[in-house]
Parts: C-alpha cells; sequence; structure tokens
C-alpha cells in the first residue's frame, strides 16, 4: 500500500496509522509528492478544493521539528464547516483534533510568484475573515517529523469561517489580537505577528513556494495564513469562541 493510499484510508476509517518518516519517508520533496497524490486522490473521489491553508508558521513549532519555514496544504470542500458567526460540526469525522485561530484570505487578483511581496498579498486581496482551523494528524499520537505532516495534507481539518470583511485590510494586522476561548475558559492568545510577523508575508511565502509547481493564488481562493497562538485540543460537546478586536467572533460547538 503506497502512503497517499494509508493517509485516504486513515481520512476515511478514523484509524491512525505510524509515522511515514519512520518508514522510508524522507526529505521535503518526497513528502509534498506523497501530498499531491493524496489530493489527487481526493478530487477523483469527487472533493473540491478551496484554496490552501499554511502550516508551521510559528518559529517555536518551526524549531520543534527542526526546519527553518512553512508548510503548504489543500483546503478541501468537504471539511468547510460553513461561514457565520455561530456554527455548529460533528466531531466524529475527525481523529485527534486542534482548533487554532487564524486570518483567512479570500484572493481577489492572481497573485504569482516568485517574488511577491506582503504588498502585492494586500493589493490583491479582496476581503479578509477571522477563521477557526481545525488541525488534525492522521498519524498516532501526533508523532510527527515535517514529512509526515506535510504529506499530511499540512495536518488538515476542517475549518469555518467568520463573515469577510474589507474593513480588515485597513488594519495593523501585525498588532491584532485573538483569543481562544474553550468552555469559557481563555485558552490561547496571540496577535497578528506572530504569523511570520505579518499574516501577509506568510500568504507571500506560499505564494512563492508555489512558483516552482506551476501554480498561482486565483481569484477566489481561500488562504489560512497561519495560526496566531497555541492550538487547542477539542472533542465532542465543546464550545469555542474565537474572540477579535471590534466586537468580532466566531463560535463553533463541536456535537
Amino acid at each position: 500500500m503506497d502512503f497517499a493510499e494509508e493517509l485516504e484510508g486513515a481520512w476515511r476509517n478514523r484509524i491512525p496509522i505510524p509515522p511515514l518518516s519512520e518508514r522510508g519517508l524522507e526529505g521535503l520533496e518526497a513528502a509534498y509528492r506523497v501530498q499531491l497524490a493524496w489530493h489527487q486522490r481526493r478530487l477523483a473521489a469527487g472533493d473540491k478544493s478551496l484554496g490552501h491553508k499554511i502550516g508551521l508558521t510559528s518559529k517555536a513549532v518551526q524549531a520543534q521539528l527542526g526546519v527553518d519555514q512553512p508548510d503548504f496544504g489543500h483546503l478541501w470542500a468537504s471539511r468547510f464547516l460553513g461561514q457565520g458567526q455561530r456554527l455548529e460540526a460533528p466531531a466524529s469525522p475527525f481523529l485527534q483534533p486542534r482548533v487554532e485561530g487564524e486570518l483567512a484570505f479570500l484572493i481577489g487578483k492572481r497573485i504569482e510568484g516568485p517574488h511577491v511581496t506582503p504588498q502585492e498579498v494586500l493589493a490583491k486581496t479582496e476581503a479578509l475573515a477571522f477563521a477557526l482551523e481545525v488541525v488534525d494528524s492522521r498519524i498516532a499520537n501526533w508523532r510527527i517529523r515535517i514529512e509526515d505532516t506535510v504529506a499530511d495534507n499540512a495536518s488538515f481539518g476542517a475549518f469555518a469561517l467568520a463573515p469577510w470583511e474589507k474593513a480588515l485590510l485597513e488594519e495593523d494586522l501585525a498588532t491584532l489580537g485573538l483569543m481562544v476561548v474553550k468552555n469559557g475558559r481563555v485558552e490561547a492568545q496571540g496577535l497578528g505577528a506572530a504569523c511570520l510577523g505579518h499574516p501577509a508575508q506568510a500568504v507571500a511565502w506560499l505564494a512563492n513556494a508555489l512558483a516552482p509547481f506551476g501554480e498561482a493564488l486565483e481569484p477566489g481562493e481561500v488562504v489560512l495564513s497561519g495560526a496566531w497562538a497555541p492550538v487547542v485540543p477539542v472533542g465532542p460537546g465543546d464550545l469555542i469562541h474565537l474572540l477579535a478586536p471590534g466586537g468580532r467572533s466566531l463560535v463553533l460547538r463541536f456535537t
């Protein structure tokens, strides 16, 4: 059985698999080949791509995994939990889920690397929205190295969006803060600067990283730019509030 087939099986059956990095998967190039093969399987099965997600934007997490750059994966429509201010999602599809708060970009004009800047990203972004990403791992006990998370579609689980706002483009995104509250208790908080110094910098990195693959960020694509705060484990019955300046909020209940 190949690694892409194993990951698809774990996705469908919700049974984690041993680390791929301990079974011969070595190097980022090989890991992205596995990710692409799995992505193509998902599309062939009828799923659709809504955009991209960026992971490992935190310097602390990069140090933990021994890397000096983020990674990226695909946003699959089958795991889009919806857009609004109060949403619900079943916990049953996930294996070992955690949530993180971040900012989503709605691409308005094509952004093509390899020399994209944060200023270009902001100029070509239609709107922004706060988001909750469910990160999940098909790898048993989150025992991952960089090859594991890259192959595993950057540990993508699902995502939910607050309403799109053009006004957020006028804010200083590096100094904006957010807070993740679980069942009434503050579990994580952080600033936009935690995301590679600025969320638009992370999106610029993505556009440049996609260039060698012959890809660009296209109009209508959603990009999750990376976490601002540590991940928070979740399970059935948990109520998550993402709180941001200006009274912005996104509530997600796991059923």
